[in-house]
C-alpha cells in the first residue's frame, strides 16, 4: 500500500513539473467563478446545462432577466442583435425569464413563444428563476449582492475580465447604441489584447 502511495505521489509531482515547465495555458487559466456553478434546464426543454459550459476567461457574458409582457420586452429584439453582432467575438447572452414582477406567461410555452417566434432569440433562455428577495435564484442573489438586485425586468449584469468583474445595468439601458454595448466593445478588446497565459 505504501508503495502505491509512493507511485500516486510520484506521478502527481511529475505532472506538476510538466505543467509548469510547460507552462500549459490549461494549467495557468483561471476556473469557472463558483457563481455561475449552476445548472438550469433550457426553457422548453429537459435539456440541463451548467452556466460554467459558457465561461470562457475574458470573454463578457450578458446575465439577463426578462419577461413576455412587460415594456422593456422589445429589448429582445437588441438583445438578439447584440449577440448576432458579437457572438463571433466571444460574447455570450443568457437569458433569465421571471415572473418575480407578475409580467411572465404562465405557462413555458407562452414565454418560448414569445422568446422564439416573436423575436426570434436565439442566445440561450432558460427556465423561469425568481430574481430578488427570500427566494432569489442564487446566481441572482449573487449578483445582486455585488451589484444591484432587480427591481424591473431587463436588469443586465456584465461580466467581463479573467476574474469578471460585475456591471449592472438597468432597464433603460438598451442593448444597442449605449453603455452596455461601448463595456461590451471595451472587455472584447481588453480579452484580445491581453497577453497570454
Amino acid at each position: 500500500m505504501i508503495q502505491r502511495a509512493g507511485k500516486f505521489l510520484t506521478m502527481f509531482l511529475s505532472a506538476a513539473v510538466v505543467c509548469v515547465a510547460a507552462q500549459s495555458a490549461y494549467c495557468a487559466e483561471p476556473v469557472c467563478p463558483e457563481y455561475l456553478n449552476q445548472t438550469l434546464r433550457k426553457l422548453h426543454s429537459k435539456e440541463q446545462l451548467n452556466l460554467c459550459s459558457f465561461y470562457r476567461p475574458g470573454a463578457p457574458i450578458v446575465i439577463v432577466n426578462t419577461a413576455s409582457h412587460c415594456g422593456y420586452t422589445k429589448q429582445f429584439k437588441g438583445l438578439e442583435t447584440l449577440y448576432q453582432t458579437y457572438k463571433d467575438q466571444g460574447l455570450v447572452i443568457l437569458g433569465f425569464p421571471s415572473n418575480t414582477f407578475k409580467q411572465e406567461e404562465d405557462n413555458e410555452m407562452g414565454t418560448a413563444t414569445v422568446c422564439y417566434q416573436n423575436y426570434g432569440v436565439t442566445f440561450p433562455m432558460f427556465e423561469k428563476v425568481d430574481v430578488r428577495g427570500s427566494s432569489a435564484h442564487p446566481l441572482f442573489a449573487y449578483l445582486g449582492s455585488k451589484t444591484k438586485s432587480p427591481t424591473w425586468n431587463f436588469n443586465k449584469y456584465l461580466l467581463a475580465g479573467d476574474t469578471p468583474t460585475i456591471t449592472h445595468f438597468g432597464s433603460n439601458d438598451e442593448p444597442m447604441g449605449g453603455d452596455l454595448e461601448a463595456a461590451i466593445k471595451k472587455a472584447l478588446a481588453n480579452a484580445k489584447t491581453a497577453p497570454a497565459k
